[in-house]
């Protein structure tokens, strides 16, 4: 029987939720001065070095038979994917931009649930949140008009692009592809096992990527800055490695609706961490669309109270 969300678990659901949401800030500082691709190989073997140690810390095994081999290599291909699109995206825009349209995931993944897999329905609760987001949205590309003249101006300033949003909006459609698919497979695959199986290979995949399209030019020491090097490991360790060792704990006592519904706040802090380390230029069309899109995930997310009727 699972409990429920007591203060201390609600403040550590919070908090993951915020630091997911600075992991677009990461990814931007990251590229200052390397490769797109050279950077998502580094963040997933950092994170899959985490989850060797934490395996071998709680005694889970790692080898995979025949079948959890076709389905980790195949959610790492779906990672190779989304992380490409979503690496590429933030080059070409700026980092509340990436949030807010990453977080669309969401309305995907209950799109893919009711039409595709019929595992769990919309309902009018769910339909008006995934509107909601969607109009979040499209007053972040409203917003970009009205921004880009003074953005361009300033060099110092991340300027988002048209190109960079569409990127990113297919980005969260493969992520909610993605999601979906792991929820398939941890339900036949020791999760833990699972998650390393999904950094490892999806870490070998892009270093073969980077070498095929980069040449992976990283031995350059003058790219490694401080917020690279700190950049790189918040996304390994911190979100990685320490937001799903939070996670895991919580999971253990508490369901996953009860924290997912805490997703709200990923890119309210995402779009404040923009605004604070990138220069993003503020809005109040931003801040709207900001609330927009997280009341619409609050909605998708949060369980219903009266029971479900048969479809």
């Amino acid at each position: 029987m699972k409990e429920p969300l007591d203060a201390t678990a609600a403040s550590l659901s919070l908090m993951t939720a915020a630091l997911w949401g600075g992991i677009a800030v990461a990814v931007k500082y990251s590229e200052d001065t390397l490769d797109p691709i050279a950077v998502a190989a580094i963040r997933f073997a950092i994170a899959a070095a985490f989850m060797w140690f934490w395996c071998r810390l709680r005694r889970f095994p790692l080898r995979l038979n025949t079948k959890e081999t076709r389905l980790a290599s195949g959610v790492a291909l779906l990672l190779l994917v989304q992380i490409l699109l979503f690496n590429f995206a933030i080059h070409y825009s700026n980092t509340s931009h990436a949030v807010l349209m990453i977080s669309t995931y969401v309305g995907w993944v209950a799109l893919i649930e009711h039409f595709i897999t019929k595992v769990d329905y919309l309902t009018p609760r769910k339909l008006s949140g995934i509107g909601l987001a969607a109009f979040g949205v499209a007053l972040t590309v409203f917003q970009m008009r009205n921004s880009n003249a003074g953005v361009s101006a300033n060099l110092d300033v991340d300027s988002p692009t048209m190109i960079g949003d569409i990127l990113m909006l297919l980005s969260a459609l493969v992520l909610g592809i993605k999601i979906v698919f792991t929820k398939y497979s941890v339900a036949r695959v020791e999760p833990n096992k699972f998650l390393f199986w999904h950094h490892l290979l999806g870490s070998g995949l892009f270093v073969i990527c980077s070498f095929l399209v980069e040449g992976i030019p990283i031995s350059n020491a003058t790219a490694w800055t401080a917020p690279v090097i700190l950049a790189l490991l918040y996304q390994g360790l911190i979100v990685g490695g320490f937001c799903f060792a939070v996670q895991a704990t919580l999971l253990r006592r508490h369901t996953a609706t009860a924290i997912s519904v805490f997703g709200f706040a990923t890119p309210l802090f995402g779009v404040l961490f923009a605004l604070v380390f990138r220069g993003d230029p503020y809005s109040h069309w931003l801040l709207l669309a900001g609330c927009c899109v997280a009341v619409g995930i609050f909605l998708v997310n949060r369980k219903s109270t009266s029971p479900k009727k048969s479809q």
